[in-house]
């Protein structure tokens, strides 16, 4: 399951895809996964759980939410660039990028009512305080993979505000835990295992309670340029052995260090060296280099 894809990622986001995604802020990947993919990749991502439950790490409530997805699950690195849907990412963001956040995710059925908290943002973090645009630049997207059945409302399903991603606020309370309507056109984003969610960082979002009789598993992956700094800690599966046998997009989209013995490390993550960045050299030697995307404002 770890073999390179890199043969079959020759797609490109469709006009359609780009429409709906510019209008909307996000699509749904039906199919991302196969039926097998599916059922690997839960399995690893189990695997990951019962080692932090034996841990007592996991929450109060028995949920695992575990940063840098692939340092913490080698499993997971065949869908960083799975063909399916980095497609997508590279239409969007170009060759100079690289997953700056990633995360598990094992959301147990609720059995006692949660204190309210209203958990609606956009991701960034402090990008969205120190970014005085309006609307604040994309930065970044990301990609939900639902390795549970989200079929149905109620299964602590992504919800959206959707076309909310050239929005920098909606309305909300002065604090978290007052009580608060939900922002007007909310809609939870309902999936089958095995599909895929790409969406804007700006696209307003939340994560809703699972009181489902089903066990809520995601992975996620969020893709910025390589000059962002990345929140991952992937010091150790650098020096792992797993990390050799990582394809050359997949050691670029983990932050290994590119530069060659007369590049400088910073100026290779601003993209002055395309020659030696892997994506970039696979996208040209496909013919799938778009000057148009990103575009270039004057």
């Amino acid at each position: 399951m770890t073999a390179d894809t890199q043969a079959a990622a020759v797609t490109p986001m469709s006009k359609e895809q780009r429409a709906q995604f510019e209008e909307e802020g996000y699509l749904v990947v039906r199919g991302a996964l196969s039926e097998s993919e599916v059922a690997y990749y839960e399995q690893a991502i189990d695997r990951v759980y019962a080692a932090e439950r034996d841990a007592g790490r996991l929450s109060a409530e028995g949920s695992m939410h575990k940063l840098s997805a692939v340092a913490s699950c080698p499993e997971a690195v065949g869908l960083i660039d799975h063909p399916n849907t980095f497609p997508l990412v590279w239409s969007v963001l170009g060759w100079n990028v690289h997953i700056y956040h990633s995360h598990l995710d094992v959301h147990p059925p609720i059995r006692i009512e949660k204190p309210y908290r209203f958990e609606w943002h956009q991701d960034g973090g402090r990008q969205n305080r120190e970014l005085e645009t309006d609307p604040r630049p994309r930065l970044s997207v990301k990609i939900a993979y639902w390795l549970s059945d989200v079929s149905e409302p109620g299964r602590g399903n992504f919800k959206v505000v959707p076309a909310s991603h050239v929005r920098n606020w909606i309305d909300g309370p002065p604090r978290r835990d007052i009580e608060w309507p939900e922002p007007a056109g909310a809609v939870e984003v309902c999936a089958n295992p095995g599909d895929a969610v790409f969406f804007d960082r700006r696209l307003w979002h939340t994560r809703t309670n699972n009181f489902s009789e089903i066990t809520r598993k995601g992975i996620f992956f969020a893709y910025s340029h390589r000059w962002s700094y990345g929140r991952d800690e992937n010091d150790a599966l650098h020096a792992s052995p797993e990390f050799a046998t990582f394809n050359p997009i997949q050691r670029q989209l983990l932050c290994a260090d590119l530069a060659g013995p007369d590049q400088v490390p910073g100026d290779h993550q601003w993209g002055h060296y395309p020659e030696s960045t892997p994506l970039h050299g696979f996208l040209k030697s496909n013919d799938l280099l778009d000057p148009t995307y990103p575009p270039l404002k004057p």
